[in-house]
């Protein structure tokens, strides 16, 4: 829910970077971190969430506590016929709760899809049963993570 463009200045990218690193954070504790009395450090929070800087707070959960041990990347590609069936390849994407994220692309490839099932078993039960399934999809390349060198959510700021 963007409304205002803000100025960004050294106080709110501060602000920025400790609620992306700890979203529990209270405004006492950021301003007191970044230098602000708690009044005037809420407002500005308040002003970049009102702004759209801030999308929504959550809790990170660790997947492999979870048993969601297999991380895919899978790389769509629809037919001819199916790029005019995009919405509905979007819509049934959105319903899958085990696409983390979908992107289109620019090249070869029209999606790239983040997916965390189980085990290989559940991945394979997922791409013949739902994904190789939807609407137009021509041909999917899946590509399992061995293991994460880097992971984050934080912006560079």
């Amino acid at each position: 829910m963007k409304s205002d463009n803000v100025d960004l200045d050294a106080f709110d990218r501060q602000i920025l970077s400790l609620i992306q690193e700890d979203a529990s954070l209270s405004a006492a504790e950021i301003g007191a971190r970044v230098g602000l009395s708690q009044s005037p450090c809420w407002r500005r929070i308040h002003r970049l969430e009102k702004a759209g800087y801030v999308r929504g707070r959550v809790a990170l959960l660790d997947r492999h506590r979870l048993e969601l041990d297999v991380l895919v990347f899978a790389l769509v590609k629809l037919n001819a016929h199916g790029r005019r069936s995009l919405p509905e390849f979007a819509e049934a994407i959105r319903g899958r709760p085990e696409v983390l994220e979908c992107f289109t692309l620019m090249g070869d490839m029209d999606f790239l899809l983040r997916i965390v099932v189980p085990d290989i078993q559940a991945y394979e039960r997922f791409f013949f049963e739902t994904l190789s399934q939807l609407p137009g999809v021509q041909e999917v390349h899946s590509n399992i993570a061995m293991s994460e060198m880097k992971s984050t959510t934080s912006l560079p700021l």
